[in-house]
Formats: structure tokens, sequence, C-alpha cells
């Protein structure tokens, strides 16, 4: 049998299914200011002051590097420590960082000014299910015609069995739409060795094998790998920025 076509290349930030973020990290950063002319610097301050209170912290002159500051008056500093530090500086002020991932690259999301107003971010952002946007509702447009009438065979079948495939299609009578229930997601190589043991390579193929429509298996792959769990295609949703359009 010829190999399957690969998956659809993709550019970190061509997926339209991606929203939202994924592990929301909060980082306490020094805001810091030094020699004339010099744009201020951002830098956490070292473990053994991770303990002071960002009044402790702010206005306070340090010592820096590229990876930490620590506040030089009013502190002990071990010698090792002064050593590593060849910069100094004036902390202005004290910024709570929070960043997410999104399609396995981390990105900055925002800077809070206090520890409460960067976890009610954080909130806000990630929900009690810690996901967000996993129920997606797109035009039957996104479907060639015959991967269509694949969906609609499959849940017409009432003696059909599981796939087995990751994916589970079910009907929408009231809207002559269909859906498919994703299983197991995101569908990286990594999150599928670990449920499946294979990459996604190999779920692809078991996909193409069992007849289902090279479009549909697309459209499920971005969807998954955005961590969508449930998709709706209707034909009177509207279509989807970014994604094939095989029928207007």
């Amino acid at each position: 049998m010829n190999p399957s076509p690969q998956p659809p290349a993709l550019l970190e930030t061509s997926n339209p299914f991606a929203r939202g973020y994924d592990y929301l990290h909060i980082e306490r950063l020094l805001q810091i200011t030094y020699a004339n002319d010099c744009p201020p610097c951002f830098r956490p301050v070292h473990d053994a002051q991770a303990h002071l209170p960002d009044d402790a912290l702010e206005l306070f002159p340090c010592l820096f590097n590229d990876d930490f500051a620590l506040i030089s008056e009013g502190q002990s500093i071990p010698d090792e420590l002064n050593e590593r530090c060849q910069s100094t500086g004036l902390v202005r002020q004290v910024i709570y960082a929070v960043t997410g991932e999104m399609l396995n690259e981390r990105h900055h999301v925002g800077d809070l000014y206090s520890l409460e107003e960067a976890q009610a971010m954080v909130h806000r952002l990630s929900f009690d299910t810690g996901h967000y946007s996993r129920a997606w509702e797109i035009s039957t447009a996104h479907l060639t015609d015959e991967a269509l009438r694949h969906l609609e065979s499959w849940v017409g079948n009432f003696d059909s069995k599981p796939t087995g495939l990751l994916f589970e299609p079910f009907a929408l009578p009231d809207c002559n739409g269909v859906g498919c229930k994703l299983i197991g997601t995101p569908w990286t190589d990594d999150n599928l060795v670990k449920i499946e043991g294979n990459p996604y390579s190999s779920l692809r193929q078991e996909q193409l094998d069992a007849g289902t429509p090279e479009a549909l298996v697309n459209v499920l792959y971005l969807a998954a790998l955005a961590d969508v769990r449930l998709l709706i295609f209707d034909p009177d949703a509207a279509v989807l920025d970014g994604l094939a359009i095989f029928d207007e």
C-alpha cells in the first residue's frame, strides 16, 4: 500500500482552531533601570531572596546578571552569588508576568502589578476545566461531499460499532448537522505516544486505511491539535476563517 499523505504542514499560528492558552504560569519579575540611556530590563529575584515581599524589593538597589537579581541594600549576599552579578541597578517596580502555551509555543500574555491581579487573570482565562473553546460549530462547507456523505452514512448505520479511530460521529437531525467527539486530544506526537503508544502519523494512517476521507482527517487533526473535544458540522453555521472551503 502506498504511504498516506503527510499531515498538512502547520505554521505555529496557522491553526484556525487554536484559542486560549494552556499551562498558564505566573512569574514575579523585577523591572530594573541601570546606566544612562539603557532601557529597563526584567529579572526574577534569586531563590535566596524569593521570600522578600514586594515592598522590600521596589525602589531598592540591586545586583543582577542575565539570569537573576539580588537586592543589595540591607540584605546579606553570599560571596559566590555576589561574584556572579556584574551589573548594578535600581528596582523600579515588581511585575507579575503571565505566560501561557499555545500549540507547544510559550507566549507572553500580560503583565500585572500584584499577585492577586495575576491570579485573577489566570482564573479568568483557564476556567475550572483548564481548557478553552473545546466545542466548535463550523460550516459543512469545510468538508468535501465525499467526507460529508461518509459521516452521514456512519451515523445513519445503527449497527455501527465504535470507530476505534479516536473520533466518534453522532447525528444532529434537528439541524441536518453531524458532529464528532474527539478522543485523546491533543493529537500531538507526545500525547498520542503516551496514550496509544504511537505518534500521530500512525493514527492518520489508520484513519485513512479505514476509509475516512482525507478532507475529514485533515479537519479533525487541526481541531484535535488545538484540544477541541466536540466538533459540529452544520450547513447553517459560519465558515471558520483560515480553514479550507470546498463548497460555497
